[in-house]
C-alpha cells in the first residue's frame, strides 16, 4: 500500500513538476518520465514501467515496483551517476553516490511513505 501510494506520487506530483532544467538538489533535470518498454521482437509495450528522472549529466533515478505478494510491493530504487573524475573512480560507493540518493530519497518521499530509514537489501 505504502509502496503503491509513493509511485503514485511520483507520477501525478514529481514528474509534472520536473521541466526540463529544473533542479532537484544539486542535480538539474533533463527529463522526468513514467518508462514503457517496447518488445524489439513482437512490439508489444509494457507501460508504467517505473518512473524515471535523468539528469542532465546523465545520471538518473529510478523507482520501480516488483512483487505483488501478500506483504505487499516492493519499492526498487536503482542509481546511476557519471563520474568522469578518474581520482573519484575507487571512492566507496556509497559515500560516491551520496548526494544523488539523498535526492532520491527527498524526492521521492520513500522514508516518509515507507517509515523505513534503510534500505533492506543493497546490491
Amino acid at each position: 500500500e505504502s509502496a503503491n501510494k509513493m509511485i503514485d506520487y511520483l507520477r501525478n506530483e514529481v514528474i509534472p513538476a520536473a521541466a526540463n532544467g529544473s533542479k532537484m538538489g544539486d542535480f538539474v533535470v533533463d527529463k522526468a518520465d513514467d518508462f514503457e518498454y517496447t518488445d524489439p521482437i513482437d512490439g508489444s509495450v509494457a507501460s508504467k514501467q517505473g518512473v524515471r528522472i535523468v539528469f542532465s549529466d546523465g545520471s538518473r533515478i529510478i523507482f520501480r515496483l516488483s512483487g505483488t505478494g501478500s506483504s505487499g510491493a516492493t519499492i526498487r530504487l536503482y542509481i546511476e551517476q557519471y563520474e568522469n573524475d578518474a581520482s573519484k573512480m575507487l571512492v566507496d560507493a556509497q559515500e560516491a553516490l551520496k548526494p544523488i540518493i539523498e535526492t532520491a530519497l527527498e524526492v521521492s518521499k520513500l522514508q516518509e511513505f515507507t517509515g523505513r530509514d534503510k534500505p533492506t537489501v543493497i546490491t
